[in-house]
């Protein structure tokens, strides 16, 4: 960026991050691992620039991010239907309507 190269505004970077995930999505229909993981890392660069961007510290973010989804997914493991202990007894619908739940919580 002090060089000059970089986006003038956000929606720039916000383009750039269309470009980069509909690159990821033809990189995973190739079947190419390799290309696969060049073309994430892109995004995530990409997504990086984003949080520079918008003052927001990428990697605060993160780990944000990541503890928000330990508590949600630790909310999901406590209220599990009646009779289904285990995750992989819950449909994919259970699991989801209890990460709302734990959203509309605040978790």
């Amino acid at each position: 960026a002090r060089a000059g190269f970089d986006w003038p505004d956000t929606q720039g970077v916000l383009d750039k991050l269309a470009e980069e995930l509909a690159e990821v999505r033809a990189a995973v229909a190739s079947d190419d691992q390799a290309a696969v993981a060049a073309e994430v890392g892109d995004l995530l660069f990409s997504v990086v620039n984003l949080a520079r961007h918008l003052s927001v510290d990428a990697e605060t973010a993160l780990r944000s991010g990541n503890a928000k989804f330990e508590r949600r997914f630790r909310y999901i493991e406590q209220h599990l239907p009646a009779g289904k202990r285990q995750l992989a007894e819950a449909t994919l619908a259970e699991l989801d309507a209890l990460w709302e739940q734990a959203k509309q919580q605040g978790l």
